[in-house]
């Protein structure tokens, strides 16, 4: 699936003025994250599991 077919959506934590705009899809496989204001560059795609490790850490445990 291109990252064109994806349905992105916008992170709670994205800036409301257009600025710190990080989007995600998720995919049975990985989620899948780009910078909004520059959808032309590749996309990161990280295994769900691996995702899932990123988020607890980042949350702080």
């Amino acid at each position: 699936m291109s990252a064109r077919e994806l349905a992105w959506f916008k992170s709670s934590f994205s800036g409301t003025q257009g600025d710190d705009c990080v989007e995600i899809a998720v995919t049975e496989e990985a989620v899948h994250v780009r910078d909004s204001k520059d959808i032309a560059r590749p996309t990161l795609a990280v295994r769900r599991d691996g995702w899932t490790r990123f988020v607890r850490f980042a949350a702080g445990g």
